[in-house]
């Protein structure tokens, strides 16, 4: 959904390094599953995407969704495990809920 060179000069990666692009685009699936577990919608990319005419809830990617997707990605990146010794420990960017709030489906 994210194109890797966006996903690359997020988390400051030379666009040429490939080592860990299988990781990055892992990273990019769940980053897109988040939004749609916390949302209760599903994410498409573009309007022509097959389903989405159909879908009367549809959250359509825009810049809020691309940050959080990207501020998670880079969260995961560069904090590999659930727990990280020597080192205070840190939750999913508070930044992510507070861009996502907006397109949740409530009451239902």
């Amino acid at each position: 959904m994210l194109d890797l060179e966006t996903i690359k000069q997020h988390v400051r990666l030379e666009p040429d390094f490939d080592d860990d692009n299988f990781l990055l685009e892992t990273y990019s699936g769940a980053a897109k599953r988040h939004v749609e577990h916390y949302t209760d919608r599903k994410l498409y990319g573009t309007t022509s995407e097959q389903g989405y005419a159909d879908d009367p809830t549809a959250l359509l990617l825009d810049d809020e969704i691309i940050v959080a997707m990207l501020l998670l990605i880079g969260h995961w990146y560069e904090n590999r495990e659930a727990v990280t010794a020597g080192v205070s420990i840190t939750e999913t960017p508070m930044a992510v809920p507070m861009l996502l709030w907006p397109h949740r489906r409530l009451g239902v």
